[in-house]
């Protein structure tokens, strides 16, 4: 015999406090598969979604910042984007 599971509705929440407590309430938080037809979910795409960068201080010798810097003028970019660009670059052999 097939036993159907019968979904429930997720409740009106007032405020994200309300929402976050509810799906925590218990000690292994609410099983959403009771809520969640995971059969319907559709693949998302976020294009715009960038990377969490993290800032760094890094100390360079002026002439070679300033190197980096006419090397930037020269294609037109930030120097900083630039050099993220070498680092990934030789990160990955090319």
């Amino acid at each position: 015999m097939s036993q159907q599971i019968v979904k429930q509705t997720i409740p009106v929440f007032e405020t994200e406090a309300q929402e976050r407590a509810y799906w925590e309430s218990s000690p292994q938080g609410q099983d959403s598969t009771l809520q969640l037809d995971w059969a319907k979910a559709k693949r998302v795409r976020l294009p715009n979604l960038r990377p969490t960068t993290k800032t760094i201080s890094l100390r360079l010798p002026q002439h070679l910042l300033d190197s980096i810097k006419v090397a930037a003028n020269a294609r037109d970019v930030p120097y900083q984007s630039l050099i993220k660009v070498w680092l990934q670059e030789k990160l990955h052999g090319h």
